[in-house]
């Protein structure tokens, strides 16, 4: 004996994402990668803050160039699209093109933006 109707089950599960794009930026969207590289040099650290990097402080940066510098010895250009109370969001150049990721802030160890 079958629950569903005569047509077959239900187009997707109950819960989740429906139709559509998946998480991530659309192509041309409002939240596209930039078209062009980021500047071409690496700027002065600014001091660094024990603390966490307060999203208050960081949002300014939102689709901006930013110069990032982490914890982990990690630096790159990030292009921001989303702040979020404890996370950020956005676009990391790799060196050769725009790669869509997002990091919690407390792994920031300083950034400045452009």
């Amino acid at each position: 004996m079958s629950f569903f109707p005569p047509f077959g089950p239900p187009p997707g599960p109950p819960f989740g994402p429906g139709p559509g794009p998946g998480p991530g930026p659309t192509p041309g969207g409002p939240h596209a990668a930039p078209s062009s590289p980021p500047p071409s040099f690496v700027p002065q650290q600014p001091s660094a803050s024990l603390l966490a990097v307060d999203p208050g402080a960081i949002r300014r940066c939102v689709f901006r160039n930013t110069y990032i510098w982490m914890h982990n010895g990690n630096q790159f250009w990030f292009f921001p699209v989303f702040v979020g109370p404890n996370s950020i969001a956005g676009f990391r150049w790799t060196g050769f093109f725009w790669m869509y990721t997002g990091f919690d802030l407390r792994s920031i160890q300083s950034f400045t933006c452009f």
